[in-house]
């Protein structure tokens, strides 16, 4: 921690980071967060997942205390009243915004100071940062002078200049090429390494698939799921692809029910009993395999399957015609 920066806070100290019970936010008749609970283990990584609109960014304001839900509770670092840990949280909110004439270290200095860090320190901490990941050269130009990429990144390290204990962005990833997604996801592994506890939203799976220790899936403003993405991905069962010389024969009548046939091939999901009875059906009736692949669903897999289902579910329920009274 910053020396010259006090505890804002005597909160007894927690295994969780951020907490929620019960917590709902509307907007006139809309249900943006739908009695949520979350527990974000302190020192982890952990991703919110879900589509556009599903409430991600309501619930990461409702846990910093930018808004305060209509019901529920919520613990920052342990303290009930989450803005008095202020100093202690860095946030990248998804509407990005930097002066456009502030040079870039100054701007990541600025970030600093209103979390408290003093401007002489936040100065020299932001020249090593940048000059530390390849950006001396920017160090004294305006933000209006910097590619999209960098900008975000003197953005990012004014997000965390400060030393936080908790780091939480929204939508980071957004807007980003290839090479800076990279960088980002170094620089959040980098901030793990040092304890520091990451909470981030984000619809674009394959980030969250790397990078996240638990996820939980939002959809129509309630979690769906909360877990490691392997128990994600054990919601569904793996899918087998099969290759055969011959196309018919007794050995067909071992094919699951749901077997799909598909530019020569067998498509199906793995049968509860194991691929072995087939297997055996299959070389009893002469079928010559050609290829036989188990494929195990993906965190893009189970993220479609648990958010598709809700979303369905939601708009069937939305459809329905009212009762009469």
């Amino acid at each position: 921690m910053i020396g010259d920066i006090s505890a804002s806070s005597t909160a007894a100290p927690s295994a969780y980071a951020v907490e929620g019970h019960g917590l709902v936010k509307t907007f006139g008749a809309f249900r943006a967060v739908d009695g949520v609970d979350i527990a974000v283990p302190a020192g982890s990584i952990y991703g919110v997942l879900g589509p556009n609109g599903a409430g991600k960014t309501t619930l990461l304001r409702t846990l910093l205390g930018i808004i305060d839900p209509d019901e529920g509770e919520r613990r920052l670092l342990g303290e009930t009243q989450p803005l008095r840990m202020a100093r202690e949280v860095g946030y990248l909110p998804e509407e990005r915004g930097l002066y456009p004439s502030m040079k870039a270290f100054e701007a990541i200095a600025f970030m600093g100071a209103l979390r408290g860090l003093p401007l002489r320190t936040g100065r020299e901490r932001a020249k090593a940062m940048l000059d530390n990941h390849g950006m001396g050269a920017a160090i004294d130009k305006p933000i209006r002078q910097l590619s999209k990429g960098m900008a975000q990144t003197v953005q990012l390290f004014g997000t965390i200049v400060h030393e936080p204990r908790l780091i939480v962005l929204d939508e980071p990833f957004s807007g980003l090429d290839a090479i800076n997604q990279e960088k980002l996801e170094a620089l959040i592994r980098e901030q793990a390494r040092r304890g520091v506890t990451i909470l981030f939203s984000t619809h674009v799976i394959a980030h969250a698939e790397r990078l996240c220790e638990r996820i939980a899936i939002v959809a129509g403003g309630r979690i769906r799921f909360e877990g490691t993405p392997g128990d994600a991905r054990d919601q569904l069962r793996s899918q087998v692809r099969l290759r055969t010389r011959t196309s018919d024969g007794a050995w067909r009548r071992a094919l699951p029910a749901d077997t799909m046939a598909e530019e020569g091939a067998w498509h199906f999901a793995l049968p509860d009993e194991g691929i072995e009875p087939l297997l055996r059906a299959l070389i009893d009736g002469q079928a010559g395999i050609e290829s036989l692949s188990i494929e195990r669903p993906g965190l893009h897999d189970a993220f479609v399957a648990i958010a598709g289902a809700a979303i369905a579910q939601q708009m069937r329920r939305d459809d329905a015609p009212e009762e009469d009274a």
